[in-house]
């Protein structure tokens, strides 16, 4: 089936949210030396200044599944655009710590809501043999904004050496792809199965022809019923015992996904590589490699991802960064870092992870709920994910300042446990639609 203008333009636009919910997380690892020496920060204070765009993307996460259901996806990724570029000048602007944090919070906000209404979105406007590509378009763009952030902060950091309101900068250019991505919002379609469980089918109707859905009668006569089965047990929650399987997959694989370190490497990467005896430009660049090899492996994942499946990626990916992440904890232990170790050891890492789950986690959290629970399920999913990356993020600069070896033996261990989790209970969901998917989990 050929994908339609539509579908595509709908795609790209809704995943922007995705790009600056990367560039968001990753431009404040520029930051990080200036905003000690400017606010007189110490580990603990500079970990709950990272820490704090991340207690506003839980509550994001947690917070937005209503609105979505109740306003539709397309107005409240609107309401994100705003938030993100109110962060954006706000950060630049901060006139003390306390209003840094504040307009970091609200950063955090859009990033958590995006987190889960970009990929809910276009998993509900694409076809089951192309969603899992499609979806991934999300997790590619998070990928393109923190390599955009880190190059950003390269050549911030380039262009103005020695400007003590170089961090300004950083935080401020943000609010560019924000007003873009609530103008290019105006002219993408509302979600048609949003649309059926307000009752607008012919709307929905007319969106999916659009959409180009080759049977847009079975695709609205399936949506319905999976509805249907929603006001017939209205009363049910999340946490009924019919979605208890779905729902630890969602926890799991989240709470796997942050506790390989991928946000720590995110946000210190610098940091990182100057524990490692890197200068501060010679750290800036080794962050752009890191973004770019992530790119790179992100678009080599999205081309196979409905072909050899989701759970193949994941088994791939666990296995090579349980090397990777031995091989840098060793290298710190032993203090060995003349062979350049650990930079070749976080590029394999940084691999291995888009190639498995930064391609996946989004695409299968949006797959796995039923419909009419989806967007509780999703944010569930993206709230594990934002805890744990807050948990992470907040403990990991006292934790290396105390012993770089020790942290990333941590997340070695972590990843042997996500190994087994792959490998017994994650199921495949390639290719199946999203109605299928919840008969195949007995889910009726």
């Amino acid at each position: 089936m050929n994908m339609t203008g539509l579908l595509l333009r709908s795609t790209v636009v809704a995943a922007l949210g995705g790009l600056l919910f990367g560039f968001d997380t990753a431009v404040i690892s520029g930051t990080t030396e200036s905003l000690e020496r400017v606010f007189s920060l110490d580990s603990a204070m500079l970990g709950f200044t990272v820490a704090s765009a991340l207690i506003g993307t839980i509550t994001g996460s947690l917070a937005v599944g209503r609105p979505g259901d109740r306003w539709g996806r397309k107005p409240v990724l609107i309401i994100l655009a705003v938030l993100y570029f109110v962060s954006a000048l706000g950060s630049a602007l901060a006139w003390a710590w306390v209003p840094l944090l504040l307009f970091r919070f609200i950063g955090g906000l859009a990033v958590g809501g995006a987190s889960v209404m970009s990929p809910m979105y276009i998993a509900e406007i694409s076809p089951a043999r192309q969603r899992g590509r499609l979806v991934a378009v999300s997790q590619f763009n998070v990928v393109l904004g923190i390599l955009l952030a880190f190059f950003s902060n390269y050549l911030l950091a380039g262009l103005m050496q020695g400007h003590e309101n170089t961090w300004r900068w950083m935080f401020g250019v943000e609010a560019l792809p924000a007003a873009a991505f609530f103008v290019l919002l105006m002219g993408i379609p509302p979600s048609p199965r949003w649309l059926i469980s307000r009752g607008r089918k012919s709307e929905a109707r007319a969106v999916l022809e659009r959409l180009g859905e080759p049977d847009v009668d079975e695709r609205t006569r399936e949506i319905v019923e999976s509805l249907d089965i929603a006001y017939n047990h209205s009363a049910e929650g999340l946490f009924s015992r019919k979605y208890l399987f779905p729902v630890a997959c969602a926890v799991l694989l989240a709470m796997f996904n942050q506790l390989s370190g991928i946000n720590a490497l995110m946000y210190y990467a610098p940091r990182i590589f100057r524990m490692a005896g890197a200068g501060e430009s010679a750290s800036l660049l080794q962050s752009v490699a890191i973004g770019g090899t992530n790119l790179v492996f992100t678009i080599l994942a999205m081309a196979v991802i409905d072909r050899f499946g989701r759970r193949r990626l994941m088994i791939t990916g666990s296995l090579g960064l349980i090397l990777c992440l031995g091989l840098v904890a060793r290298a710190f232990y032993a203090r060995d870092f003349s062979s350049g170790i650990v930079l070749f050891s976080l590029i394999g890492y940084i691999a291995f992870f888009a190639f498995s789950q930064g391609a996946v986690i989004w695409v299968f959290i949006s797959e796995i709920f039923p419909n009419r629970v989806r967007a509780r399920g999703q944010a569930l999913g993206s709230f594990t994910h934002w805890f744990m990356a807050a948990v992470v993020s907040w403990t990991f600069p006292v934790i290396a300042d105390y012993s770089g070896g020790h942290a990333f033996a941590l997340f070695g261990i972590m990843m042997v446990l996500q190994l087994l989790f792959v490998l017994f209970m994650m199921p495949e969901t390639k290719g199946v639609s999203l109605e299928e998917i919840q008969k195949k989990l007995g889910i009726e």
